[in-house]
Order: C-alpha cells, then sequence, then structure tokens
C-alpha cells in the first residue's frame, strides 16, 4: 500500500498496521531509566492480546444480542458495529497513542487539546467506568463455576471467593506488566480454541435459513445496542499503556489492526455457529448460553470445557483492564494531575498505588448486577469518548504540523467524517439509558468536576506534593514541546 500525501500540511499520511520513523520528539528530551529498559516492556504478541482482552476476552456476553434482536440483527450488528465504532475508535488510538507515546494516554490527548482541567474529567470518568467495568469479572468468574460450585452462588463463600480472586489477580499485575502480557496471550489461546472445535463440530448440522431470522418489531433495542456496544469498546484503554510498549510507533498500529480482526472473528464465527446449528429458542440466549450450545453439538465435555474458557476469560480481561486503570493513575501522576506518590513504581515497574486504587474500587463496586454495571460503565464511557473525539479533531486544527508517526488519511475534514458515525450512535446509546442510570452517571461526573479544584487547591497548600515528570513534553503551550 502507497502512502498519501496531504500536501497542506506536508505530512505523510500512512493505512492502518503500518507507521513512519518519525519520531516522539521532546525540547531537552532526556531518556528515563523506566524508558530505557526495554526489557520490561511490551512487545507485538503480548499487546495484541493485551487489547483483545481490553476489548472482548471471546463471545462470552454476546448472547444478549440474539435474545433481544433475533440471528439476524446479532450477526449484522457484530458485522456493522465495528465498522461504525470500533475501526474510527481503533484508528484514533493509533494516530494519538503513537502521537503521545506515553501511560496518561487519552488523559494527555484531552490535556493538550482542551487544557488540564477537561483532560483530569476525561482521566476520572474513563478510570470509573474502567473501575466498575471490571467489577463485573469477578462475579462472572463465579457464575460460571456456580453450576459445578453450588455454595459460591450466593453468601458468605461467594464473597469470600470475589475477594480472593481480585487480590489473586491484583498480585499478578503487581508482579509486572510482561508477565500480564504473556499470561494474556496463554488466556486468550485457551479461550478461543474451544469455539473452533465447536465451530468444525457444528458444520455438519448448520441450516443458513436459522441465520435469517429477524422480527424488527420485537427488538429490545436497549439491550441489543448496550450489549453490542459493550462487547466492541475500550479500544483506547491500550493507551494508557503505550508509555510501557517496545517501539510504540510501529508496534501500537499493527497490535491494534490485528485485535480488530482477532475480536470481530472472535464474536462472529461462534454466533454464526450457534444459532446456525441448533433451533432458535430467543429467551434462553443470555448469558451462558454458549456452554449449553456445546453440551448440544459435542456433549458434557465440550460444555466444561467452554465453562474453563469463559472463566480464564474473565481472568485474563480482568488483569488487562487493572493494568489500563492503574497505569493511567500513573500517568496522571507525571502529568501533575495526581499526588506524585500515584508515580511511584515498584520493583517489578509496576504502579503500586494505582493497583491498589484500581483493586479497591473493584471489590467495592462488585455487588452491582450485571445490567446496571453495563449501563452504568457505557454512560460514562460515551461521556469520556465525547471528549476524545473533540480532542481528536481539535489537535488536528491545534498542532497540524506535529510528528504524528501513524496518520489517518484526510486531514481535518477526514478527522471530522471518522468521528461523526461513533458520536450519532453515542448519542443513541445514551438516550436509551434509563433514568437511575443516568442519575447514578451524572452524580459520579459531578464528583470529577469538583474534585479537579480540589485537588489544585491542595497543591497550592502543599499538603501533599505534586510534580511533572521532566521527561514529558510541555503540552500547554503552542510549540508544545512536539517539533514538526
Amino acid at each position: 500500500m502507497q502512502k498519501v500525501k496531504d500536501l497542506p500540511q506536508g505530512e505523510a499520511t500512512i493505512p492502518m498496521g503500518e507507521c513512519n520513523d518519525a519520531e516522539y520528539i521532546q525540547i531537552n528530551e532526556v531518556v528515563s531509566p523506566s524508558r530505557a529498559n526495554n526489557d520490561r516492556k511490551l512487545s507485538l504478541l503480548p499487546l495484541v492480546f493485551l487489547i483483545f482482552y481490553e476489548v472482548s476476552g471471546g463471545p462470552f456476553g454476546v448472547e444478549d444480542t440474539v435474545q433481544a434482536a433475533g440471528p439476524l440483527l446479532a450477526l449484522v450488528g457484530f458485522l456493522v458495529f465495528p465498522i461504525i465504532w470500533s475501526i474510527p475508535e481503533a484508528l484514533i488510538t493509533a494516530e494519538l497513542g503513537t502521537m503521545f507515546p506515553e501511560n496518561s494516554g487519552y488523559v494527555v490527548w484531552v490535556s493538550s487539546a482542551l487544557g488540564p482541567y477537561w483532560g483530569f474529567q476525561q482521566g476520572w470518568v474513563k478510570w470509573l467506568s474502567g473501575v466498575i467495568d471490571n467489577a463485573l469479572y469477578p462475579v462472572l468468574f463465579l457464575d460460571y463455576l456456580k453450576s459445578g460450585i453450588p455454595a459460591l452462588g450466593g453468601g458468605v463463600p461467594r464473597i469470600i471467593a470475589v475477594v480472593g480472586i481480585t487480590l489473586v489477580l491484583t498480585y499478578m499485575n503487581y508482579r509486572g506488566l510482561t508477565i500480564v502480557g504473556w499470561v494474556a496471550v496463554l488466556l486468550g489461546i485457551l479461550s478461543i480454541l474451544p469455539f473452533v472445535v465447536m465451530g468444525l463440530i457444528s458444520i455438519p448440522k448448520l441450516r443458513p435459513t436459522r441465520w435469517l431470522v429477524a422480527d424488527v418489531h420485537n427488538v429490545d433495542w436497549n439491550l441489543y445496542l448496550n450489549t453490542l456496544f459493550w462487547n466492541l469498546n475500550y479500544w483506547d484503554s491500550i493507551s494508557t499503556l503505550v508509555g510501557e510498549v517496545r517501539n510504540p510507533k510501529k508496534t501500537l498500529p499493527k497490535a491494534l489492526f490485528y485485535a480488530v480482526i482477532l475480536v470481530v472473528l472472535s464474536y462472529f464465527f461462534p454466533l454464526l455457529a450457534g444459532t446456525g446449528a441448533v433451533p432458535l429458542e430467543r429467551d434462553l440466549w443470555t448469558d451462558g448460553y454458549f456452554s449449553d450450545i456445546a453440551k448440544i453439538l459435542g456433549g458434557v465435555w465440550l460444555r466444561w470445557w467452554i465453562q474453563g474458557a469463559a472463566a480464564l476469560s474473565n481472568m485474563g480481561t480482568f488483569v488487562a483492564e487493572m493494568s489500563s486503570d492503574s497505569f493511567q493513575l500513573l500517568g496522571m501522576a507525571e502529568r501533575g494531575m495526581l499526588p506524585e506518590f500515584f508515580a511511584k513504581r515498584s520493583r517489578h515497574g509496576t504502579p503500586l498505588i494505582g493497583i491498589l486504587f484500581s483493586a479497591s474500587g473493584v471489590i467495592l463496586l462488585s455487588w452491582m448486577s450485571f445490567q446496571e454495571i453495563v449501563a452504568a460503565e457505557n454512560f460514562l464511557y460515551c461521556f469520556g469518548m465525547i471528549l476524545e473525539f473533540i480532542a481528536f479533531v481539535r489537535l488536528r486544527i491545534k498542532f497540524p504540523n506535529a510528528s504524528r508517526p501513524f496518520k489517518i488519511p484526510g486531514g481535518t475534514i477526514g478527522a471530522i467524517l471518522l468521528c461523526i458515525p461513533p458520536t450519532i450512535l453515542v448519542g443513541v446509546v445514551l438516550a436509551f439509558s434509563t433514568v437511575k442510570v443516568m442519575i447514578i452517571s451524572l452524580a459520579a461526573v459531578a464528583v470529577g468536576l469538583v474534585m479537579q479544584p480540589c485537588l489544585k487547591r491542595i497543591e497550592k497548600k502543599r499538603w501533599l506534593k505534586f510534580s511533572i515528570s521532566p521527561d514529558l513534553p510541555d503540552i500547554h503551550h503552542d510549540n508544545g514541546g512536539l517539533l514538526h
């Protein structure tokens, strides 16, 4: 594929999965020991699977789309939705993540475009939505095991199990990001493999006419859209780990490209097998139904394999999400938005305080129901994405000649057009929110609006120490530290 010239700006644009050799150059740049230590940096394969787990983790949780809208709309949704939402978000993450290869990720994108106040709001709603999301996975882990261990269905044993699982997986995050990355690779392979086997077994029983069943007059649009949105978002979460990636200007765009393909295939083909090989009973299509389909098609052994894969998938998603959440807090501290102690690293190079804060949030929020978690995190995530789209376009206008190792073609007009479909989708998702979720989510947003001035006062009074890392460019001046 050839590079396309954007003559008015004099910059080369390149397709996703490729990048040029432009450098992220800073005035008086000093390379920190943490950046220079490539032994702890993420390579391409672990990064692909970390993105896979940030976004997906496999087809667990997609069953509700069939219950909500039937097979045809479910299948079409997982083909069309990535074009409207996932690919634009992945492209924006590739451009801005390589433009600002540091752990504050989307926080620095918004800060550089709209100022530190809105950068902090972005960090708050994104961190909170991530922690709310992560509270789901220990609960889902136990839900898949309770059929074999009924005691885990409720009461004190369940509480102990939730806390225990959270602590074990939190310790894994503490031990180092490279460990988390390769664990994600292993868990990803183990999570996908049983669905490959199920797909092969289903081939003789497939009836293509079952894929075409649709009843547009009997669609639960709220459940349908929220399930699609939840299963295909969070592509930008990997941006808070870019400072830990080996050669991010090349590795990040490639990893996002491969991850988009992996995620779409991991959703579409299990749905194709499940809806095509088994007679439709929409009411049965809910969380965990793939294990029942596995039993129908292959027997008890395949059902247990799917259930085990689901448990492993929840573990992988948890450790990937916690990595992004905790490194985001570290990146915000390096930008002077949070107290300096958030920037301290353990002897394994991990953000100890960020990990402890994220784990505490997970434990405190684990009492929420599945539907409440999905709806609340989607609302907060939408708020953050609106800021992100504005920042993306604003940076194209504000810094047209800044170094962009990966750049989406089309100039400023192209950037605006790219953001229109996902912005409309954000509006639709917000419109379908219940009053309860809207009130709770807006209250959470209001906390961030007040928190930032309070932290600035604490800094002014010197009650806690704040500092900006000398290794980072000054993003609040027009010359920005980003050289042409």
